[in-house]
């Protein structure tokens, strides 16, 4: 496996935040928004909530069936969040960039530390909440969750807030809008990188750069 995006056609983006802070909605837009640009559907052992489909959302597997996949090497990261296995197949993301998609990971900092072995030109994104009592405020409004789980979600988030500085970009969603723009901005800047669109202006540059 390569070990950078630039090898492939496709950009690879790395979107975290901690559980509460918006990042599922923004990029849920930012996609509908964006042409060619999709998000990794990743595998999990977690049961779907109401309104999820299979290899929509998730691919929804098993404990034992995820067990077998990590021993046969099939992800690129994988952690255990909340007593549920979440992981991405190396296959399917490498196959994606290669077929010239722009591709979205929407994963824990410990599993962008993990992609980043093989694709270290991917491009981080953090998003963070804009205090402690709206990211409370968010995970109540969920509606899902027991106290006992909101305030673990809670303690948990200030240690995922802690590893901001591992990404490239931080974008705070206090406005959904403004954060939403500034997540188009920065997806628009990474294609006008030359090492992300060096292929798709191969014929442009050839026709320029001809000698007469």
């Amino acid at each position: 496996m390569p070990n950078a995006v630039s090898s492939f056609v496709g950009s690879l983006f790395i979107v975290t935040a901690p559980s509460g802070a918006g990042k599922t909605s923004l990029v849920k837009a930012l996609v509908e928004k964006t042409a060619g640009l999709q998000v990794s559907v990743s595998y999990t052992t977690r049961k779907p909530r109401p309104g999820e489909q299979d290899d929509v959302h998730y691919h929804f597997v098993d404990v034992p069936g995820f067990e077998r996949m990590i021993a046969q090497g099939v992800f690129l990261e994988h952690a255990k969040v909340f007593e549920n296995y979440y992981g991405t197949s190396r296959e399917k993301v490498a196959e994606k960039l290669q077929h010239g998609v722009d591709l979205i990971l929407e994963i824990d900092w410990q599993g962008a530390q993990q992609v980043r072995k093989y694709f270290s030109n991917a491009v981080g994104i953090f998003v963070l909440p804009p205090s402690r009592a709206v990211l409370e405020q968010r995970l109540r409004n969920r509606k899902t969750d027991s106290d006992e789980v909101i305030n673990r979600r809670l303690r948990d988030a200030v240690s995922d807030m802690s590893h901001y500085a591992e990404f490239e970009f931080v974008v705070v969603n206090d406005d959904f809008e403004t954060a939403l723009l500034d997540l188009q901005a920065l997806v628009a800047a990474q294609k006008l990188r030359l090492s992300a669109s060096q292929h798709r202006l191969a014929p442009l540059l050839a026709d320029l750069l001809a000698q007469s």
